[in-house]
C-alpha cells in the first residue's frame, strides 16, 4: 500500500514527507520535483514569503545511485524563512482559520495551530505528488492541472492533449487556459489586495493514460472517486470537489448525464480495450474505478483567511472585541491551489495503480500491467 505522511511547522527548521510503499527500481528525478515545487510557489497574487523561499527537495532516505530501494523516503524541504522559536503567541484568531478551533481543541495558544495548519505544509505534499507522477508517467500516465475560474471570473476551457494544454497553461500568469484574459484577471487582484481583501476560484486537474479497473465497487472506503474527493478536500482552504460534471449532473436528466458505451476494434490495443466513450460527463469514474476515459476533477478554493484589512475578533486573554490577528499573507494562491491539488491527485492515482498492480518493483509492476491487458483483450 502506498501512503505518506508530512511534518513540519510554517516557520520551522523544514517540511518532511514520508513516503512507504513506494516500488523500488525507479531512476528518480529530483528536478522534476524541484520544477514543480517552483511552480507551486508561483502564480500571480502570491505574497512575500514567495520572495524569500527557494524550495527543492532533499532525499534522507530510500534512495541508492538515485534509484528507489522500495524502502520508506523521506523528502525534505527547507524553510528559509525558520524562525519559529522567535515568533510570538497570537491572542486574535482570525475568521475562516484553523485558529480558534485549533487552540480550544488543543488547550493552548493559536502559534501552534496555525504553524502547523498553515498552507505552506502542502510543499510536502507536492514534494510526494511530484514523485508518484514519475512512477505514473512509467505507464504512460499523464496529469495537469489549471485554473477555471478566479475571483468570479470564468477562465476559458480548451481542448487538446495535455502536452498542448501545459504549454498554453505555463504562458499564463495565473496557471489558465486562457492566458488573453491574464491582464484582466491581474487587474482584479491588484485591486483586490489594495483593498485589504483576499480572492478564491476553481482549479481542475486532468488525468490521461488510466487504465480500465482502478479502484474498487466493492468496499466503500477503496472507491477511487471517494479517496480523491478526500485527498483534495484535505487541501488548505478546498471547500468543494466535483467529478466530471459534478452537481450539474443533478440539474439534467439521466440521458443527457451518462455516457454512452462504444467499441472501436482499431483502438483494442490501448488502455481502453477498444471501448470508447462519445462524452466523458463521469469524469472517467464510474462505481469506484477508473472506466480508460480521462479523469477530470474539479475543485473550490475559498478566499485565503488572512486579511490585510482584518475582520472582527476576540482577545482570548480579555475576550474583548479586537480585530484579527495578521500574518503575512497571499491575495490570491488559487494557482497554488492548481499545482497543489494536480499532485495530490496524481499521489492518489498511484496509490491505486499500486494496489491494482503491486508494488513491489517497477520489473513486477509492468509485468502485471501487461498480464492484466492481455487477459482483458482475451475475453
Amino acid at each position: 500500500m502506498l501512503r505518506y505522511w508530512t511534518a513540519g511547522e510554517s516557520h520551522g527548521p523544514a517540511l518532511v514527507a514520508l513516503v512507504d510503499g513506494f516500488p523500488a527500481g525507479l531512476k528518480v528525478d529530483a528536478g522534476k520535483i524541484d520544477h514543480e515545487l517552483m511552480r507551486r510557489q508561483g502564480g500571480y497574487g502570491r505574497g512575500g514569503r514567495q520572495r524569500i523561499e527557494t524550495d527543492s527537495v532533499t532525499f534522507l532516505s530510500g534512495l541508492w545511485h538515485g534509484v528507489t530501494l522500495g524502502s520508506p523516503l523521506a523528502l525534505q524541504v527547507i524553510n528559509l524563512d525558520a524562525k519559529l522559536e522567535r515568533l510570538e503567541e497570537v491572542d486574535r484568531p482570525r475568521p475562516g482559520h484553523a485558529d480558534l478551533p485549533g487552540a480550544i481543541k488543543h488547550l493552548g495558544g493559536v502559534r501552534a495551530v496555525l504553524e502547523r495548519a498553515s498552507a505552506r505544509e502542502t510543499a510536502a505534499r507536492v514534494a510526494a505528488g511530484a514523485l508518484a507522477r514519475q512512477l505514473l508517467s512509467v505507464f504512460g500516465i499523464e496529469v495537469a492541472g489549471w485554473v477555471t475560474e478566479l475571483g468570479g471570473l470564468t477562465l476559458g476551457a480548451r481542448d487538446g492533449t495535455l502536452e498542448e494544454l501545459r504549454a498554453i497553461r505555463d504562458s499564463s500568469s495565473v496557471y489558465s487556459l486562457d492566458p488573453e484574459k491574464d491582464s484582466l484577471v491581474t487587474e482584479l487582484i491588484d485591486r483586490v489586495g489594495k483593498e485589504g481583501d483576499t480572492l478564491g476560484g476553481i482549479v481542475e486537474v486532468r488525468v490521461d493514460g488510466l487504465p480500465i479497473g482502478l479502484g474498487t465497487h466493492a468496499q466503500w472506503d477503496r472507491k477511487l472517486d471517494g479517496r480523491l474527493a478526500q485527498a483534495v478536500m484535505a487541501v488548505q482552504a478546498i471547500k468543494g470537489v466535483e467529478i466530471g460534471m459534478g452537481f450539474e449532473a443533478a440539474r439534467r436528466r439521466g440521458s443527457e448525464v451518462h455516457d454512452a458505451i462504444h467499441y472501436d476494434p482499431a483502438q483494442r490495443g490501448g488502455t481502453q480495450l477498444g471501448f470508447t466513450r462519445p462524452t466523458n460527463n463521469a469524469g472517467g469514474l464510474e462505481a469506484g474505478m477508473t472506466n480508460g476515459q480521462p479523469l477530470v476533477i474539479k475543485a473550490a478554493m475559498k478566499p485565503i483567511s488572512t486579511l490585510r484589512k482584518p475582520l472582527e475578533s476576540v482577545n482570548l486573554t480579555t475576550k474583548q472585541r479586537e480585530e484579527a490577528a495578521y500574518e503575512r499573507s497571499d491575495v490570491c494562491a488559487v494557482s497554488a491551489a492548481s499545482v497543489i491539488v494536480e499532485h495530490v491527485v496524481a499521489f492518489e492515482v498511484a496509490q491505486a495503480l499500486i494496489d491494482k498492480f503491486g508494488g513491489d518493483s517497477i520489473e513486477e509492476m509492468r509485468s502485471r500491467w501487461q498480464l492484466y491487458h492481455d487477459l482483458a483483450r482475451s475475453r
